[in-house]
């Protein structure tokens, strides 16, 4: 059985410049096929737009609004909003409110798997 408490996962900032605080994810399980993470945006923050080559990725907003980007589709975002962001897709999340939400990728997320134009 692996269970990774909250408060005991170390936030840090990713490539894209969220913080993350890893749930489940290849640096503290053995994990396979998937990562789940936690993201932290402040007010008027917002992700480096980029793509992942390899990753189909989930959002679930927990906290705040924002306004999401995938590929130059833009739309407002809130909590209890689920986004499905496909491998290849370029993406931005940019929080008008301070911002907590749930990425889920699968295959597990990679500093690697990410490109900047």
């Amino acid at each position: 059985m692996e269970i990774r408490k909250h408060a005991e996962q170390t936030p840090f900032t990713t490539k894209d410049g969220s913080t993350i605080r890893s749930l489940l994810d290849l640096s503290n399980a053995p994990v396979r096929n998937q990562s789940l993470a936690e993201a932290t945006l402040l007010p008027g923050a917002e992700t480096e737009r980029h793509y992942h080559r390899l990753s189909e990725e989930f959002y679930y907003l927990l906290e705040g609004r924002g306004r999401m980007e995938i590929d130059g589709l833009e739309t407002d975002v809130e909590p209890g909003d689920a986004i499905l962001i496909p491998p290849g897709a370029w993406h931005q999340i940019r929080a008008t409110e301070a911002m907590r939400f749930l990425c889920c990728c699968a295959p597990p997320y990679a500093h690697g798997d990410t490109y900047f134009a």
